[in-house]
C-alpha cells in the first residue's frame, strides 16, 4: 500500500469522495461532522479546498485508490476506507503514515458510535477528551 499527498483532484479521487461523502451523511454525527470540515466553504468545493491546502492524503494497493485521510492543522479531521478494504488496517497505515511525517496530528474527530475509528485511536495511546452535547 502506497500513501502520497494529493496534488490533483482525479475521476477515482471525486467517486471514492462521493461514496465517503454519502456513507457520512447517514451516520449519527455526520452532517455536524460535515459542516465542522467544510467551515465558510461550500460543500461542493470542500474537496478542491482540501487538496489546495495540501490536506489529503490517499492510500492505494495495486493502483487502486482505496482511501483517503483529511489532516488540517495536526487534526486528522476524516478518514475514509472503501467498503471492501475495510478491517485490513488501511486506516491505521493512513494515521501511521501521518504520524512519521513532519508535523504530525495530535487531535483527530470521531463519530459517535464508531467504535472502530475510536479503537484505532486508542491503539495509538490517544484518549477521547472532549464529547460535544447538543439538544434537540
Amino acid at each position: 500500500m502506497n500513501v502520497s499527498l494529493v496534488s490533483a483532484v482525479t475521476p477515482e479521487l471525486e467517486a471514492l469522495w462521493a461514496h465517503a461523502h454519502n456513507d457520512v451523511l447517514v451516520k449519527r454525527g455526520g452532517v455536524a461532522l460535515l459542516r465542522t470540515l467544510c467551515g465558510s466553504t461550500d460543500e461542493s468545493d470542500l474537496l478542491d479546498q482540501v487538496v489546495a491546502s495540501s490536506s489529503l492524503w490517499t492510500i492505494d494497493d495495486v493502483d487502486q485508490l482505496i482511501g483517503f485521510v483529511v489532516c488540517r492543522e495536526r487534526v486528522v479531521e476524516a478518514i475514509y476506507v472503501a467498503h471492501s478494504f475495510r478491517r485490513q488496517k488501511v486506516a491505521t497505515t493512513l494515521v501511521h503514515a501521518l504520524l512519521a511525517g513532519a508535523t504530525p496530528p495530535v487531535d483527530a474527530y470521531a463519530l459517535p458510535g464508531d467504535r472502530a475509528m475510536k479503537s484505532l485511536y486508542e491503539s495509538l495511546g490517544w484518549k477521547a477528551r472532549l464529547l460535544t452535547m447538543r439538544g434537540a
